[in-house]
């Protein structure tokens, strides 16, 4: 059930495999946003220990969620003789229709808010809480630790979904100044540079920084 051994070394290269893909967010978030300052005194760890919500996405709802979805349901799907492909494209959809309950709580939020508007906001969460849960199947399987989609879980809600397109707007550039146009053009094009490449990496390190004798089962 991923438990023991906690497979330290493996979440660590599982979590470097992520962070790949989100080279680009991660560029955002630290360099042109300012977070890195922040991380440097500590600040997010500490908002970690005083702010419920935070607590919430960050560790009780990726360690319930990764307990129940991968740890007890993932063997027995394997138990039972269920494929690869279906374990790891089939069961993400209950992972996924566990968050709809989203939908009422926004309903209650934003009343004025046109239902369909409100449906497809579901739809496009149902669709990445998904993905996201398969991608977590593959490495709980790849893996064999609990901790490795623990770990990837809290940092997939700490980066959240990866800025498609839009110009970045560095912390440090007078904002609406026309005389610094092409400077942040430039460091939008890193973004998206990055976005690119980190894609690329991740793929090409898939398989490698998921390989394991602990894997569950084999590819």
């Amino acid at each position: 059930m991923g438990y023991w051994p906690p497979g330290l070394i493996d979440a660590a290269r599982a979590l470097w495999l992520t962070a790949l893909l989100f080279a680009g967010p991660l560029y955002e978030s630290l360099v042109i946003d300012g977070a890195a300052h922040q991380w440097l005194n500590l600040q997010p760890l500490r908002d970690l220990w005083t702010d419920w919500p935070t607590w919430r996405n960050m560790v009780a709802g990726p360690i319930t969620e990764e307990c129940l979805f991968r740890s007890a349901g993932v063997p027995l799907l394997l138990r039972s003789g269920a494929s690869l492909t279906g374990t790891i494209f089939m069961s993400p959809l209950i992972f996924g229709l566990a968050h709809l309950h989203h939908f009422y709580e926004f309903r209650i939020t934003h009343p004025r808010t046109p239902l369909p508007v409100a449906i497809a906001r579901s739809l496009l969460q149902l669709s990445y809480t998904s993905l996201f849960g398969a991608y977590a199947t593959f490495l709980f399987l790849r893996t064999g630790s609990l901790l490795a989609v623990v770990l990837v879980h809290t940092f997939c809600n700490c980066m959240g979904l990866p800025r498609l397109w839009g110009q970045l707007d560095p912390h440090w550039l007078p904002e609406g100044d026309p005389a610094v146009a092409s400077s942040r053009k430039m460091w939008t094009v890193v973004y998206y540079v990055l976005l690119v490449g980190g894609l690329v990496a991740w793929w090409q390190n898939l398989y490698s920084l998921t390989e394991t004798p602990m894997a569950l089962a084999k590819f």
